[in-house]
């Protein structure tokens, strides 16, 4: 009740792609990261299926093309499995690449710099899998990421990558599984619904902003991992009825059903088989879900170039319903709400207040919109 109404109104900057673009390189076929550069310049990670050709484009900051690089291949700067991009602001870039067990290092121009690869053993089946990679902005060989509850610093300045524990987060409390934790029915004993996630990001002063529970709470860390301050709104979480756990069971479910098997080559019988037990074994244990109690108040947390946090709330329940979005100022006093259904949460943020949405047409090819924002919303 207490919101304060925010204009989605933005100068729109640039829009490129559609099935109606007049230009090669701008013909996208699943974009899977964009990242903005200092100089305001757009990156945009091109390519569809895990193992299809991909491709880093690069436009200026009127929308203009750059240039383009990495390409489908076995060797240095060739993309076998491109899952993920990072942008610095110097224009250095890292491609998450699974297959290769590592990221690439691009230099500012698009050049190959180097391979990073993971340590022996880390990660599912040594491979390179960390979603939701951040820069860390106040140093340009770093990334923060996260590994079960904690925050993580991963120096990327060398051949293999390095950790740091931030921050150790809040865990909810979960009954330990009683069966055989080597059985792939016992590792899907229980499936959770409504469970706090761990969100985050990395802000301009060094600092992390992170939310670990249901609550509208942010804490706020410094650059050693200490908390300095806590953020708050007086919104509860919402109870979790009825309806809402069978909308959320049914939505899960459908979802795992319908994921396509991703095959790197062909795999031998023994492969296929020990997948479709772990897929019957979840399949089976969404049927029993378990639920938290309540809805968490934040679905999302972003922050922009000049430090304010966007605060995705949730969308009353409703799987597929844009929630509001709070913007925060960097000295954490509460600035206004973008009602429910106006505003997406942006795909990136960019210096001097642009901010880039991936959407699709009617033809569901990608299509990417830059605007940009107010300087109260920075």
């Amino acid at each position: 009740a207490e919101d304060l109404p925010l204009s989605a109104d933005f100068e729109l900057v640039y829009r490129i792609g559609s099935a109606a673009a007049g230009a090669e390189w701008e013909q996208f076929s699943a974009i899977r990261n964009v990242g903005f550069d200092g100089a305001g310049n757009l990156y945009l990670l091109d390519g569809a299926g895990m193992g299809a050709a991909s491709r880093v484009v690069v436009v200026d900051a009127a929308g203009r093309y750059v240039n383009d690089f990495g390409r489908s291949g076995d060797g240095p700067g060739e993309f076998r499995a491109a899952t993920q991009l990072v942008v610095w602001a110097d224009g250095r870039t890292l491609v998450e690449d699974m297959m290769h067990q590592g990221y690439h290092i691009f230099g500012p121009g698009g050049g190959f710099e180097r391979m990073v690869r993971e340590a022996a053993g880390a990660g599912m089946f040594g491979l390179a899998m960390r979603p939701g990679l951040r820069p860390e902005r106040n140093e340009l060989q770093a990334v923060i990421g996260t590994t079960e509850r904690s925050i993580i610093r991963i120096d990327m300045s060398s051949d293999e990558v390095r950790e740091q524990v931030l921050v150790a987060a809040w865990a909810p409390p979960k009954p330990e599984a009683e069966d055989n934790p080597g059985d792939a029915k016992s590792r899907f004993n229980t499936v959770w619904g409504f469970e706090p996630k761990l969100l985050f990001e990395a802000l301009p002063s060094g600092e992390i902003a992170f939310s670990d529970s249901s609550a509208y709470v942010i804490r706020v860390a410094d650059p050693s991992g200490a908390i300095s301050r806590i953020l708050r709104r007086a919104i509860r979480p919402r109870p979790a009825t009825d309806v809402m756990r069978r909308a959320e069971r049914e939505r899960r479910l459908e979802e795992r059903r319908n994921r396509p098997e991703i095959w790197f080559g062909t795999p031998s019988p023994e492969v296929v088989a020990v997948a479709n037990e772990v897929r019957q074994a979840w399949l089976a244990a969404g049927e029993n879900m378990r639920f938290f109690p309540e809805i968490p108040v934040i679905e999302a947390l972003r922050a922009t170039w000049d430090g304010s946090l966007w605060v995705h709330r949730d969308g009353a329940g409703v799987a597929d319903e844009t929630g509001p979005i709070d913007v925060l100022a960097p000295d954490g006093h509460y600035v206004g709400t973008f009602a429910p259904g106006s505003l997406d949460m942006p795909d990136a943020f960019g210096p001097d207040g642009l901010v880039a949405f991936i959407e699709t047409d009617e033809f569901d090819v990608p299509v990417v919109t830059v605007r940009r924002i107010p300087a109260a919303l920075r």
